[in-house]
C-alpha cells in the first residue's frame, strides 16, 4: 500500500500538534507491513528528512494555505500516486474521490469560538465541515474528541476511530543527578518550582494560572516556570499577567525546549500546573505523569479523560480552585505519592507505538477505496 502524508504543518510553531506529527511519522515508517509512504512537504528544505528505501519525499509548491491543500497537492497526488491520503491534521483536498483520513486534535473551536480568530472562524464554519464529509475516517485523540466530532460535525460514530496520542521513552527514563544539575545551571531554574509547559491561547487559561500561582508559590519561597510561553494568538496580554501582579523574579521564562531536556524540568518540578479551559488530550499532563511530577489540572473535557484518577483535577473556572488544588498537591505528602504512582501506571498506556500500529490500521481500512492512479 502507497501512503501519501500531508506534511505541509511539518515545521509549524511548537507544540502539540508538531510533536504528534514528528512522532507518529518516525514510528509510521517503522512499522511491517511492506507500505511504501509518499511525504509530501512545503519546505524543500525538508527533503531529506526521513530517508529510507521505502519512502519517497515530494515539495509541493503554493501560495497559502488553502491553495496548497486544493491546488498544489492535488496535482502532485496525480504524479504520485498513492493508495490512501493521511493528514496528521486536518484539511484534506475537496476534490478527488481517493480514500483520505485526517487527525482531529480536538474542537474546541466549537466549544469556545470566541478563542479564536476571525478568520480562524471561517474556516471552522465552511471547511472543516467539508473536510468531515470528504473523510473516509477521522482518527480523534481522545473519547472527547470523538464526541465532538460526532455532535459538531454529524460525523456518523463509525467513521471516526479514537487512537490516543504517545509520549517519547525519554520521559519514562530516570535523568541522573550530574545532567539534572546541568540542565538547572544551563537554564536557571530556580530551587523549588511548579511547571507550566506549552504555548499560550485562550483555551491555556493562562491569567487564572497565573492568579492561582501567585496565592500559593512565592508564600512557599516556589517560582513558576513556563516551558515554551509563546502567545499563538489573542493572548499576548496574557503573557504580561505576571507583571501586573508584580511577581518579579518569581516568574521564569525558559521558551521551547527540546525532549530531554524537557524531562529534566518536569522530573525536578514540584508540580505541572495546567488547568486549561479545554484540551483534547493535553500531551504535557502524560509527559508529567511518566517524569513522576504530580499534575493539578481541569475537570472538564480531554484533561479530565486523560488525568482520570492519576491527577488532581480542579475547576479551571475558579482561580480559588486552582490555588486550593496547587496548595494540596504541594502539601499533601500521601496525595502527591498517589498522584506519583498512578501517573506511571496512567502514562504506561500511551506510546507511539500503539499510537502507529492503530493508526496504521485506520489507513489499511480506509485504502479498501480505489487507488489514485499513478500518472508516470
Amino acid at each position: 500500500m502507497r501512503i501519501g502524508v500531508m506534511l505541509r504543518h511539518y515545521d509549524q510553531h511548537g507544540g502539540g500538534v508538531r510533536v504528534y506529527t514528528r512522532a507518529l511519522l518516525d514510528y509510521l515508517i517503522k512499522q511491517p507491513g511492506g507500505h511504501e509512504f509518499v511525504l509530501f512537504f512545503r519546505d524543500p528544505a525538508l527533503l531529506g528528512t526521513h530517508r529510507a528505501p521505502h519512502v519517497e519525499e515530494v515539495c509541493v509548491n503554493g501560495g497559502n494555505v488553502f491553495s496548497w491543500d486544493q491546488i498544489g497537492l492535488p496535482r502532485a497526488l496525480r504524479r504520485h500516486g498513492v493508495d490512501v491520503l493521511f493528514n496528521p491534521k486536518y484539511s484534506l483536498p475537496l476534490s478527488g474521490s481517493y480514500p483520505a483520513v485526517w487527525v482531529c486534535h480536538g474542537l474546541d473551536w466549537y466549544v469556545m469560538p470566541w478563542a479564536s480568530r476571525f478568520i480562524d472562524r471561517l474556516s471552522h464554519r465552511f471547511l472543516v465541515p467539508r473536510y468531515a464529509a470528504r473523510a473516509s475516517a477521522v482518527i480523534a485523540v481522545s473519547e472527547v474528541t470523538r464526541q465532538h466530532l460526532t455532535k459538531f460535525l454529524h460525523m456518523s460514530p463509525e467513521r471516526v476511530t479514537t487512537v490516543y496520542t504517545g509520549i517519547e521513552d525519554v520521559f519514562r527514563t530516570r535523568v541522573d543527578d550530574d545532567t539534572l544539575d546541568a540542565v538547572r545551571r544551563d537554564h536557571h531554574l530556580p530551587q523549588r518550582y511548579v511547571l507550566y509547559a506549552g504555548a499560550v491561547y485562550p483555551p491555556k487559561n493562562f491569567t487564572r494560572l497565573v492568579q492561582a500561582y501567585a496565592r500559593v508559590g512565592p508564600a512557599l519561597g516556589i517560582s513558576l516556570v513556563i516551558a515554551g510561553g509563546q502567545n499563538r494568538f489573542l493572548s499576548k496580554h496574557e503573557l504580561e499577567e505576571p507583571d501586573r501582579l508584580q511577581l518579579g523574579g518569581w516568574v521564569k521564562w525558559t521558551g521551547w525546549v527540546d525532549a530531554r531536556t524537557l524531562a529534566a524540568f518536569y522530573q525536578m518540578a514540584e508540580a505541572l500546573l495546567m488547568p486549561s479551559l479545554f484540551e483534547s488530550f493535553g500531551l504535557p499532563i502524560v509527559e508529567a505523569m511518566a517524569s513522576g511530577c504530580p499534575v493539578v489540572t481541569s475537570n472538564c473535557y480531554g484533561a479530565k479523560e486523560i488525568g482520570a484518577d492519576a491527577a488532581l483535577l480542579v475547576d479551571p473556572t475558579s482561580v480559588e480552585a486552582i490555588a486550593d488544588g496547587l496548595e494540596r498537591a504541594l502539601h499533601d505528602g500521601a496525595l502527591r505519592r498517589q498522584l506519583i504512582e498512578h501517573g506511571y501506571q496512567r502514562a504506561s498506556q500511551f506510546t507511539w507505538e500503539r499510537c502507529a500500529s492503530q493508526t496504521l490500521h485506520v489507513l489499511e481500512t480506509a485504502a479498501g477505496f480505489a487507488p489514485i492512479p499513478a500518472v508516470r
